[in-house]
This record gives structure tokens, sequence and C-alpha cells, in this order.
């Protein structure tokens, strides 16, 4: 992957060797805080535009509501200077291709994109959502709109998930980014509110539509950059899909126990999540990567 002339994204808050303190790759946005960056009127065009929705309905979905109790803010940090080691700086390359990406996106749409902050850790760290520990591989937080990394999970994909490569590390963070798309979109708030309304069962099968999606979105970042800056190299992609293969709902299961539990997904299999995100890298297309109305997934 050719990132090192990329831009790097100044949004980094570098706090590795933090002691941590209280407050997967699933990589799921832990939906029980509120964390909308954009106002709601901005959230219903902008999906309008994007999903072909009403933006009324949207509104009506998005106004008022209870999203759980608050959750406790860690207190605020000063601005850190930008990574200088090689680690830090391929992140920053790589957030600051997503920017660039989903900005183009939302700006063709009449939106301003709202950037998220990408924290790097050490072992644990506070966040909005709670106690942000190694072994939840990254995540999204939607109450603070930042992602959070451990790079120590890169080894983990690598020796123990049998997924090397820079282009699959990149992927691991666009598909972190694309759960911060879906809350800006306001999917995420809407997946909370569904929450109390249906069977563990019926949820799970929504988070893995969410999941998907968020592969999908991972998908038009690479054709986006790769459009822009040509920084796909050859096996690049099949980094990427291999990525999506090894942590697949059914692969991990197989690995951690020996069979698999179709109605216990959250995230998809491994062949579902590396055609969702082909989808997205072939066609670049949001309107493409609407995993809630498609019935084949």
């Amino acid at each position: 992957m050719k990132w090192e002339n990329n831009r790097e994204s100044d949004q980094i808050e570098d706090r590795r060797g933090d002691s941590g303190g209280m407050g997967g790759f699933g990589g799921g946005p832990r939906v029980g805080g509120r964390g909308i960056g954009l106002g709601t009127i901005v959230i219903a065009l902008v999906a309008g535009w994007l999903f072909g929705i009403n933006p009324l309905t949207i509104l009506g979905a998005l106004s008022g509501g209870d999203m759980g109790a608050p959750v406790a803010v860690e207190a605020p940090r000063s601005a850190p200077a930008q990574p200088a080691d090689e680690m830090g700086r391929f992140v920053a390359s790589v957030l600051g291709g997503t920017e660039d990406a989903w900005g183009t996106i939302f700006r063709e749409g009449g939106a301003e994109y709202r950037k998220p902050r990408l924290v790097l850790f050490t072992g644990a760290t506070p966040t909005a959502c709670g106690t942000g520990q190694s072994a939840m591989g990254p995540f999204y937080c939607p109450a603070d709109q930042k992602v959070y990394i451990d790079l120590a999970f890169y080894e983990t994909l690598k020796r123990q998930l049998g997924a090397p490569g820079d282009f699959a590390q990149a992927y691991v963070i666009a598909h972190e980014v694309g759960h911060h798309v879906q809350n800006l979109m306001g999917i995420t708030e809407q997946m909370e509110r569904v929450r109390g309304r249906v069977s563990q069962r019926e949820y799970n099968a929504l988070s893995v539509r969410l999941e998907l999606q968020a592969d999908c979105f991972a998908g038009i970042w690479a054709h986006h950059n790769d459009k822009t800056g040509q920084v796909i190299e050859p096996g690049d992609v099949d980094e990427a899909l291999n990525a999506a293969s090894a942590i697949g709902d059914d692969a991990l299961q197989r690995r951690s126990q020996g069979h698999v539990v179709p109605d216990s997904f959250t995230h998809g299999t491994s062949e579902q999540r590396q055609r969702w995100f082909h989808t997205g890298l072939s066609t670049g297309r949001v309107q493409a990567c609407d995993t809630f109305k498609t019935e084949r997934l």
C-alpha cells in the first residue's frame, strides 16, 4: 500500500504509554451513548440524499427518545503532537484518506463531514462509552465520536488470525470510520431505538446488517483513495479480503468452539464480509451499501 506520501490526519490522539483509567475487531459501535455529530436536520438531508429516504421520516425517527443512562466523559485533554513513529504515521495517513473520501461524498450531498478522532492507546483507556480495553479489539464510540485502537491488535490479526499486511490494517480503520459515518447518518441511533423492541435473535440479525454496511463503507474508502491517489498495490485487495474472511463470525466461532451458531452472529460470515467490502470497492457508491433493504446478505 502506497501510504507514505499521503496526507496525514491531524485528528490523532496518542495515549500510548498512559496508565489507562476508568471513565471487537468486532468494531461495532457502542450505541448506549448519544454522540451524533451533525444536527438532526443535516442528518436527515444527508441520509435522504444518500439512501433516497424521505427526510421527514428520518427527522421523526431522530426526534426525542431516551438513549439510556448518561455516561461519563473523560476530562478534556490538550491536543497531542502528531505521532512520529512509523505505525503512528501509517494510522494518521489512513485516517487522512478516510477524511478525504468521506469529505468528498458528504460535500457532493450538500453537507459537511464531521471528522472523527482516532485514539491510539495501550492496554486500557477511558472513553465516553466506558473503559476501552485491548481485548475488545478496535472499536468506535458514538458518544464521543472517536475510534479507539491498541496497535497490538495488528499482531493478533497477523499471527493469530492469519491476516497480515498494511492494507489489512488499513481496512480495520476504514471499517471503524464506517461506523462513524453510520453515526452521522443517524443509523446508529435508529439501531439503539429498535433494541428494546425486538428479540436478541432479531437484534443480532440487524447488527449483522450494520457491520456489513461498515465493511461496504470501508470498500468505498478504498475505491475513492485508489481513484484519487493510486494507493492500492498488487495484492492489497487480497489482504483486505483475507482480513474480512478471518474475522467472519463463522471463522471465529469455528476457531474458538469448533462449530458455528448462526443465530448468534453479529458481524456476518466470512463470505458476506468479503462480498460487501468488494461491493463498496467496485462501486464507490453509498447507495450500493444499503444492507438494510436487501434480502440477500
